[in-house]
């Protein structure tokens, strides 16, 4: 490349920087807008973690290639760019337009080598300061995705310039040029489709201006050869060998792109292309006048405008209608240019035709003339074809300039262009800032295209402001009457502002805008898949109604009987199939679902929830592991597959669990249930310290933690902190005043710790009015009368306590104890029991039974965990899975802890009986 730009100098290619650098400086400070948002930040392919064969199996956007949703744009070189800048900084916007600029100074500059070929130095140098302060580009430049256009700019002039060396000496032929420039050729389609055009141009070149052959000379001569007055001449012969050459590999790239998209065209709706599914004459009429439109484009650069669908272009119906005076005056002035330069010798005929060329073969793929494309118009598309027009204008411009009487006028005419339309490129940078500032600039230009009322209803309700997103969203509908993603758009945004009914009455008119059932006729061909989701957007809206799960069923099935291979539809209705206790159902419904797409991390996680809801935590734990394996950073199966993991029992897979909830806390460092959950995991290996620390972190980001407060203040309790438990127990209790076991345990401290009898009644005496058949709160109740030596309320206690729970022995032998004394014992041997001994062995056995409680304690956070996660989108938390059981399924270990624990429970009743009576 600069071999080939030897002769451009050092003070041209700085003008060129220069010049581009003060047109574009400011977008370096936009962000990814429009479909930069499909190509760069939900593509997967721009990750490291994707295998680098996958850029070469997908479309530009990430889809496969075989998949019939793909827009069949395969640009892998040029996402192979965008992988490279998120590799070095990610989702960094700025690296991103910074290169787009690179680019654009490297095409500028090539671009000047290739008008030296044809014009005068001057000349060149205007015709390349056209182009790169052209309006027109500031889409492909300022717009990220624009690379492609960019990208294959960079190939497509490389091929150019390396074909015109091809010519050797006695017009020899040189293989090596010819060679690179297939090469090239291929590259340039690699990094965009319309980099094959570059073939026709050669073709134009070797015939017309390396051999100086007319339009009329070519006429004669085969004229004269069918006639059998003479042969083919050998320069001709040695032209037609390079045609061939260059013809055959561009069929081999055709066909190798054919089978690239498996020979399926991209499908198109009436909404992307009015045009394209017009009858006729309103097809052809209106196509033919989309030319002078983007023709005016380039002249007029005043009103730009990033998306020209819909209703932008009323459709041109008649041959009455006064647009068709601008389509006849474009093809008279085209077919003018194309005679001149055909049909005369001489430098500016060839300069002409050269000009004509760059304009009129690239733009053919998108001109709608051959084969429909997603587009009407699309400014980006005009990069290449500008050229063209810059080397008229600069090759108009020289011969004004010659004449003495204009020279002064074209000089001012030139500056005044270019000042404006580097003012024009520096003020449109700006409206790429964001999407509401990019789609309140094109409304500014046509209010006719809904697209763009429901784009800007998008960039508002990504910042939460529902309100005015909906004002713009209705606008669209009455913009578009028969836009079912704009009444899909409304339905959405009443949901948000949780009106289900206007949401419902919304979804329904999309539906019924939708084309009925044609048996043996693809769906997809006649409506954008992604209309099938008003199907799926209305299920999950009326399911929130359990009265109507059959109803959100139906049209689940609705959606799949239309679109088999409707993958999100198999997602929510297993969603559905779990929350309507059909497991096994919802089962088949995930396996359906893999089928179509055994990549997909989150149905791996939904599999394994069902496998929970099937009591099969082993296959549950293998599917969370998938999910892991194809997404390492998939939050919830971190988490949950960590639950399941401590939940087992198996303290071998305690080490695992931890590393994945540490993993779960680097991707969620606010979400305190994973640093909740690393303390749990503490506890359970009796690392007191590591589980303080994180039980206060996870209360210091969320101060009314409920299970943390509770498991901190048990921990202290357990370790002989019972004075530290205090004051986390006021604040859970402040939160939760009818915490059972918090009163419980505070009860227990404040009687055996800080000996205030009063206090540990209140706490008693408030679980008995939340709870009057507490067996726990109440037997602790009759231990504050034992200790205030009121014999007979603690007797009568007793007797209610054992009526609640009449098969616990300890209740009856303290009864009979407390009944024992009060036959035997007068006042003063009343007064003189050791009550602080019966109190600090009562509590004891009131922090056994808080042990106890803490297991149960420890299994309901799990479920407020999973609960907390319900917002994930087409994720399904675990509800109902093993871990959210009240009463989970001990392990082996764990049964053998509770009955050392039991034992020990004994030794310290039998010493209460002791104290009782009085030994």
């Amino acid at each position: 490349l600069l071999e080939k730009m030897a002769d451009v100098s050092l003070k041209e290619a700085a003008l060129i920087v220069g010049v581009v650098a003060a047109c574009y400086w400011n977008s370096l400070f936009c962000g990814f807008v429009f479909d930069d948002v499909s190509a760069i930040l939900d593509n997967k392919d721009l990750h490291p973690s994707t295998p680098l064969k996958n850029l070469f199996q997908n479309d530009f956007w990430g889809t496969p290639m075989s998949e019939e949703r793909s827009h069949k744009s395969y640009r892998p070189l040029t996402v192979l760019t965008f992988r490279l800048n998120y590799l070095f900084s990610e989702l960094n916007a700025v690296s991103y337009h910074f290169l787009n600029l690179v680019f654009h100074v490297v095409v500028c500059i090539v671009f000047l080598k290739v008008c030296k070929l044809f014009l005068d130095n001057r000349s060149s140098v205007v015709a390349s300061l056209l182009f790169a302060v052209h309006p027109i580009h500031t889409e492909a430049v300022t717009g990220v995705v624009g690379r492609a256009e960019l990208l294959s700019s960079i190939f497509f002039l490389a091929a150019f310039l390396s074909y015109t060396k091809s010519k050797g000496p006695d017009n020899t032929i040189v293989w090596t040029p010819i060679a690179l420039t297939v090469f090239l050729v291929a590259v340039a389609t690699l990094c965009k489709e319309q980099g094959i055009t570059v073939v026709g141009i050669c073709c134009v070149y070797e015939v017309f201006i390396a051999q100086g052959y007319t339009l009329p000379g070519l006429l004669d001569t085969a004229v004269q050869i069918l006639r059998g007055k003479g042969s083919i001449p050998f320069s001709m012969l040695q032209t037609l060998l390079k045609l061939i050459v260059l013809m055959f590999s561009t069929l081999l790239l055709v066909v190798v792109r054919v089978q690239v998209i498996q020979s399926q065209l991209p499908v198109f709706t009436r909404f992307d292309n009015p045009a394209a599914v017009s009858p006729s004459p309103a097809r052809q009429l209106t196509f033919n006048y989309l030319l002078p439109v983007n023709a005016w484009l380039l002249l007029n650069p005043s009103e730009l405008c990033c998306d020209w669908t819909m209703g932008t272009i009323p459709l041109v119906e008649s041959l009455l209608d006064v647009r068709n005076v601008a389509t006849l005056t474009f093809f008279c002035f085209l077919g003018s240019l194309m005679v001149f330069s055909l049909r005369y010798p001489g430098d500016s005929s060839k300069t002409v035709l050269m000009a004509l060329c760059l304009i009129v073969l690239p733009f053919i793929p998108a001109s709608n003339l051959f084969f429909p494309v997603g587009f009407v118009v699309a400014e980006r598309v005009l990069y290449v074809p500008s050229m063209g027009f810059c080397i008229l204008v600069a090759h108009g411009w020289k011969k004004l300039s010659n004449k003495s009487v204009l020279r002064k006028i074209s000089w001012l005419c030139l500056a005044a262009v270019l000042f404006t339309h580097a003012l024009k490129t520096l003020h449109r940078n700006w409206d790429w800032e964001s999407e509401y500032t990019l789609f309140m600039s094109a409304l500014k230009v046509n209010k006719n295209n809904a697209k763009l009322w429901n784009n800007v209803g998008h960039a508002l309700e990504n910042e939460k402001n529902f309100e005015r997103a909906l004002q713009f969203f209705i606008q669209a509908t009455q913009v578009q009457p028969d836009d079912i993603g704009a009444h899909m758009n409304v339905g959405r945004t009443y949901k948000n502002l949780n009106k289900t009914k206007e949401a419902e009455e919304s979804y329904m008119i999309a539906k019924s805008l939708m084309p009925q059932i044609i048996p043996g006729k693809k769906y997809a061909a006649r409506v954008a898949p992604n209309h099938l989701n008003v199907y799926i957007n209305l299920a999950n809206l009326i399911r929130a109604n359990e009265s109507r799960l059959e109803e959100a069923d139906q049209l689940y099935r609705q959606a799949i009987s239309m679109r088999p291979d409707f993958k999100q539809a198999y997602i929510s209705r297993g969603e559905l199939l779990l929350k309507m206790n059909k497991p096994l159902k919802a089962k088949e419904a995930y396996l359906r679902a893999l089928e179509l797409d055994r990549t997909n991390a989150d149905l791996w996680y939904n599999l394994a929830i069902v496998y929970i809801e099937l009591k099969d935590p082993t296959e549950a734990l293998k599917n969370f592991n998938r999910a892991l394996e194809l997404n390492p950073t998939h939050k919830l199966a971190l988490f949950n597959s960590a639950l399941l993991m401590q939940e087992s029992g198996d303290a071998r897979l305690r080490p695992e669990a931890k590393q994945r909830l540490l993993h779960y806390v680097k991707e969620e460092p606010q979400d305190a249930n994973g640093y909740f959950n690393l303390g749990m995991l503490a506890m359970d290996d009796k690392k007191d310290m590591e589980a303080e620390a994180w039980m206060k972190k996870a209360i210091r980001l969320q101060p009314n933690f409920r299970s943390a407060l509770f498991n901190l203040a048990l921990l202290y309790s357990q370790t002989g902190k019972e004075l530290m438990a205090l004051p986390i127990l006021e604040d859970l209790l402040r939160y939760y005043p009818d915490h059972t076991k918090g009163l419980i345990l505070k009860g227990d401290i404040l009687m055996n710790q800080k000996k205030d009898i009063v206090g540990a009644k209140m706490c008693f005496e408030k679980i008995l009015e939340l709870d009057p058949n507490n067996v726990q709160g109440k037997h602790n109740l009759c231990v504050v009368y034992f200790e205030e030596k009121d014999l007979i309320k603690a007797e009568k206690c007793l007797v209610e306590t054992l009526a609640l729970a009449p098969h616990e022995e300890y209740i009856q032998r303290h009864l009979n104890i407390v009944r024992s004394k009060i036959a035997s014992l007068g006042a003063v041997e009343q007064s003189s029991l050791p009550s602080d001994g019966t109190a600090a062995a009562e509590g004891k056995k009131n922090s056994f039974q808080n042990l106890k409680e803490a297991k149960n304690e420890k299994t309901t956070t799990q479920s407020t965990v999973d609960n907390n996660k319900e917002h994930s989108k087409n994720k399904k938390p675990i509800e109902k899975s093993r871990v959210d059981k009240e009463t989970p399924k001990k392990s082996t270990k764990e049964i053998k802890d509770i009955e050392k624990k039991r034992v020990a429970a004994l030794k310290r009743l039998e010493e209460i009986e002791r104290i009782l009576n009085g030994e």
